[in-house]
């Protein structure tokens, strides 16, 4: 053990450990199994790095240092017995605030749970427990997971630009792990609040199929359209992960029975990204999104040509006539979750949420019932599109990471075009691998998705892997100490 302690402290304080912070998770576990990297010396140096630039970042809404020094301990102690959990054990990760932590104020962002204190873990939660990791703190988050903060509570700051959009919801999820402040987390996806903030931050984020990750001991926004999912820096670290919180859990009767694939070991399946056919609509891409942005897409379509993938053009299923009552559905559900609060509780809602609640209440039947098969058919349509295709490659947002003052004005003005390559797929429940693929002339991070039927997950991780073998966008950092 104390051989294994110091060869911790030589590569802590070597030249090199600045980036320490930065390195993968599939190359930190094996120096952890071997005991050439302490489990305990990581956290530490997790926690300064947390201490000292997170008060700019705001990316943290608890720090819990007690229980993961206690988790980093316990799991020194285990690999010392050569008992070793796999490849997230002493990983030092984070969470978003909305999954619940025993004990361990959960908010979900708001103001009104700030005394909430769950007596249990979400499952999620134990999942990352009994695979070894190390749990670092909880995540900030907009309200409710809708699209504002709280006024009263700080914004995290993207580690890129600080006047750049962070995404939302999961927010400090993609602040946190983009600035090295963790070595990964969950964040959940109800519109795009996966794949904004991991396209907005340079990362690598998973939204599962729908029922593929056990939303137990989560604080919903709409529960037919969330899903939980990690957020890593790059599909290596997101494929370990998600392997760890995806299946069936008795405690959610919406999880999938179907068995999780090794999603880590099928990155290395032959052949990669040959032959895959990848779909692409030029018109659809196009539409609204700045040259930049589209620039960098049909890159990322080259470079899966040059791996030997079949690109070819496809027409995405119209979403209009979805567009139409969706956010009617969403907020919907969002006033039946707030049931317990509302409107008793209405003053301590921030505005943009008490207006959300309040338009889900008045809602009209039938609208409603319109949109229900409007899902329905988008849900069908799509599903035929992959008969023909494997992958669908994707924007993520119509130009590069905007500012804030640009996403304000896009959601008042153009909802339709802020959530057209995002929305759309909570409403069929399809999964999604979101990457980076390059940045504008004023550098701000430009993001792409690979979208793939249902339960898909490990062709969509193979696919993002074989991507990120080729190119090195997913290894650049943001100008963060």
């Amino acid at each position: 053990m104390a051989q294994g302690h110091a060869g911790a402290r030589r590569l802590l304080t070597r030249g090199d450990s600045m980036d320490l912070h930065f390195r993968p998770i599939a190359e930190l576990a094996p120096d952890i199994r071997a005991r050439r990297l302490s489990p305990v010396e990581l956290t530490r140096h997790m926690l300064a790095r947390i201490e000292r630039l997170d008060p700019a970042l705001h990316s943290f809404t608890t720090v819990t240092a007690d229980r993961a020094l206690a988790e980093a301990q316990r799991a020194e102690e285990e690999v010392g017995r050569g008992f070793w959990r796999g490849p997230l054990h002493g990983i030092p990760i984070a969470v978003k605030d909305l999954c619940y932590t025993a004990g361990i104020p959960t908010t979900a962002g708001m103001t009104i749970l700030s005394e909430f204190r769950p007596d249990h873990d979400a499952t999620v939660v134990t999942r990352l427990g009994a695979a070894g990791a190390v749990l670092l703190g909880k995540l900030h988050m907009t309200e409710g997971a809708t699209l504002e903060h709280h006024p009263a509570l700080p914004q995290p700051v993207n580690p890129w630009q600080a006047r750049l959009w962070t995404g939302v919801s999961s927010s400090g999820s993609g602040v946190a792990t983009a600035a090295g402040l963790c070595f990964g987390s969950l964040g959940s996806d109800t519109g795009g609040s996966i794949r904004f903030p991991s396209a907005a931050n340079a990362l690598t984020g998973v939204k599962p199929t729908w029922g593929r990750v056990s939303r137990h001991g989560i604080c919903d926004l709409a529960p037919s359209y969330d899903t939980i999912g990690p957020m890593a820096r790059s599909a290596a670290d997101a494929a370990i992960l998600l392997r760890t919180i995806a299946g069936f859990d008795a405690e959610d009767a919406t999880t999938l029975t179907a068995p999780v694939p090794d999603y880590v070991h099928d990155l290395g399946d032959q052949p990669g990204a040959r032959g895959l056919r990848v779909g692409i609509d030029p018109a659809f891409i196009r539409l609204g999104t700045s040259a930049e942005a589209v620039a960098c897409i049909e890159a990322a379509a080259a470079a899966f040509a040059a791996l030997g993938a079949a690109v070819q053009e496809i027409v995405w299923p119209d979403p209009r006539p979805l567009f139409a009552h969706l956010i009617d559905l969403q907020l919907a559900e969002l006033a039946v979750v707030h049931e317990p609060w509302f409107p008793a509780q209405a003053d301590r809602y921030g505005p943009w949420i008490r207006d959300g609640i309040e338009r889900g209440r008045a809602a009209s039947p039938l609208a409603l019932a319109r949109g229900t098969i409007e899902r329905d058919k988008f849900r069908g349509r799509l599903a035929r599109l992959f008969e023909h295709v494997d992958v669908v490659l994707s924007p993520v947002f119509v130009t590069g990471t905007p500012t804030w003052e640009e996403v304000r004005a896009m959601i008042a003005d153009d909802f339709e075009t802020f959530m057209r390559f995002t929305a759309p797929l909570n409403a069929a429940g399809s999964p999604t691998v979101t990457l980076p693929c390059g940045f504008t002339s004023d550098g701000r991070p430009v993001g792409f998705q690979l979208i793939g039927p249902h339960l898909s997950e490990a062709r969509l991780l193979r696919a993002a892997h074989a991507y990120q073998q080729a190119t090195d966008w997913h290894t650049r950092r943001p100008p963060v100490g």
